[in-house]
């Protein structure tokens, strides 16, 4: 009898429930139309509420305001700002116009401002004033000659900014109207920069139809609806915040809950507690300081049931505990880039805990993926490593007047490749094991960082840990474990490790060097930055 061949790892998303096929502005009308009086905004360090009807009046008012400075469509709108209200008018402002909203990261210093500003063409910049130790309009002043194209900046808070919404707050409704009509949904509507490793990072250029659809359809996993509260503690700037966030929230008429300018574990859960958010989002990190908070017994965070966890690998350990302490039955892991809207699989709010905690989910709605052999091409038996690829509604457009580099990433047939490792079971299911490049290879022996991470999380005295590869002269590569301690547990050294893992964990996956932290080193969104870590371990080891 002939055997029955592997299924291949490729997979699929199907929906009875169609793509949108509106703007985001026509999206958001429609919501205010349905729910004029359910919450829509609340930003809680001002204590400012917004109902959908008066969402809508000061969108349309700056949207207004902006068209009357002479804001066309296609023209690039910055937004260089931490999370607060204004972030959100703006977002779906320029949205309405038709305008390509530029976000910055908010760490940015003024090279980078200024590599953005004039990559991206930015005609008008919209900044807070300043920020923690940032001093923006500083900044701003410094490299304003520099960049020609740059015409106006509105600080938030300002006079400009003030006098920008009294203008469009006078001016005719009907010429929005008009401008709306003439937008289309796979229009540009957003440029987000990656966080390049290497040289300067890259414009991701999103539509109103990539942006709009993942929200709503990683909103419909999680069973949203007008009764949802969704606080949201992670960055406007990057796709978690303003697609994950608010575009899910506004396509289903939920509430969007800014707990604090920027990541803070108190006032995150004071958000959950005090808004009763149904909702929660984080990266990994995030978590683990939430669970790790002093105070953490005393927040009712009873009216939790879903959120999400996404940025990097949830550890299984700190996956269960938002299950049990923070009552999240239904979270949801998300997998995703900037360059696909960003998700592309997710679990489902039935999925078991073991597929929660061990995978990244299933293809989503309407998208395609596919585990691939990098050197060939060839998509892989289920089961077997490569690299993940997907395709669909949510591939974005290109890199901003960087065609090259969109061919380096987006295949003919449209395939988005996205340089992680992937693993795709019978049933569909995608484990992440790493980035290609972080691939450890040690003695001929392919080593995945994340399957060591797995088993380091079970030693009581580890918060966090991260395992990378340095050069060795006689492997080629070794791996060095870094750790961040529990409160009050002594230092690991490298003994103590090697003596933790002897017999259940093979001797070439058992990390030769250790290193314990206080912090890791971050990108504003929760990453890790191992290139980083890489090149402060050679100054460590003097290698």
């Amino acid at each position: 009898m002939p055997t029955t061949p592997t299924p291949r790892s490729y997979a699929s998303g199907t929906s009875d429930v169609p793509l949108l096929g509106d703007t985001i502005g026509e999206n958001l009308d429609r919501t205010v139309r349905a729910f004029p009086e359910r919450d829509a905004l609340v930003d809680r360090p001002t204590a400012r509420r917004w109902t959908y009807a008066q969402l809508a009046a000061d969108v349309d008012a700056l949207a207004l305001g902006l068209l009357e400075l002479g804001i066309a469509k296609g023209d690039r709108v910055g937004i260089w700002a931490p999370n607060c209200a204004e972030w959100t008018l703006t977002q779906y402002a320029t949205a309405k116009l038709g305008a390509i909203l530029v976000t910055v990261n908010p760490a940015y210093r003024a090279h980078e401002l200024e590599y953005v500003l004039n990559q991206a063409g930015i005609r008008l910049l919209v900044a807070a004033d300043r920020f923690k130790t940032s001093d923006y309009a500083a900044m701003i002043e410094e490299v304003r000659p520099s960049c020609p194209e740059l015409e106006r900046v509105v600080l938030i808070g300002s006079p400009t900014w003030d006098a920008l919404l009294a203008a469009g707050r006078q001016a005719d409704r009907e010429l929005l109207a008009a401008r709306q009509g003439e937008l289309a949904p796979d229009e540009p509507i957003n440029i987000q920069y990656t966080s390049g490793t290497t040289g300067f990072p890259k414009g991701a250029t999103l539509s109103h139809h990539n942006i709009l659809n993942n929200g709503y359809f990683v909103g419909e996993l999680l069973d949203y609806t007008e009764q949802d509260r969704i606080c949201i503690p992670v960055p406007f700037y990057h796709c978690f915040g303003m697609v994950m966030g608010n575009l899910a929230a506004t396509s289903h008429g939920a509430c969007m809950v800014i707990p604090a300018p920027s990541f803070e574990p108190g006032a995150t859960l004071a958000a959950v507690a005090a808004e009763r958010c149904t909702s929660l989002y984080g990266v990994p990190t995030m978590f683990i300081a939430e669970l790790a908070d002093q105070d953490f017994a005393r927040y009712d965070l009873s009216s939790l049931r879903t959120g999400i966890m996404a940025g990097s690998p949830c550890p299984a350990e700190v996956m269960k505990e938002v299950i049990g302490r923070m009552g999240m039955a239904e979270v949801s892991i998300c997998y995703g880039m900037t360059e696909t809207s960003p998700v592309s699989t997710q679990t489902r709010t039935d999925d078991s805990i073991e597929r929660r905690v061990s995978t990244v989910g299933r293809v989503g709605p309407h998208l395609e993926v596919k585990v691939i052999d990098p050197a060939t091409g060839r998509t892989v038996p289920r089961g077997e490593p490569g690299e993940l690829c997907t395709r669909g509604y949510s591939v974005m457009l290109g890199y901003w007047s960087e065609p090259e580099r969109t061919a380096e990433a987006v295949d003919e047939a449209r395939w988005m490749h996205t340089g992680d490792l992937a693993v795709m079971d019978e049933d569909g299911y995608v484990a992440i094991t790493g980035r290609i490049k972080d691939m450890v290879i040690r003695g001929g022996e392919n080593l995945y960082p994340r399957e060591i991470e797995e088993f380091l999380y079970t030693h009581p005295d580890i918060l966090d840990v991260q395992v990378i590869g340095v050069p060795d002269p006689k492997y080629g590569e070794e791996l060095m474990a870094w750790i961040r301690m529990r409160e009050g547990a002594e230092p690991l050294t490298a003994d103590t490790v090697r003596t933790y893992c002897a017999g259940r964990l093979a001797h070439f996956k058992i990390p030769r060097y250790v290193h314990v932290v206080e912090e890791f080193p971050m990108t504003v969104t929760g990453k890790i930055r191992k290139v980083e870590m890489r090149e402060l371990a050679l100054r460590i080891l003097g290698i």
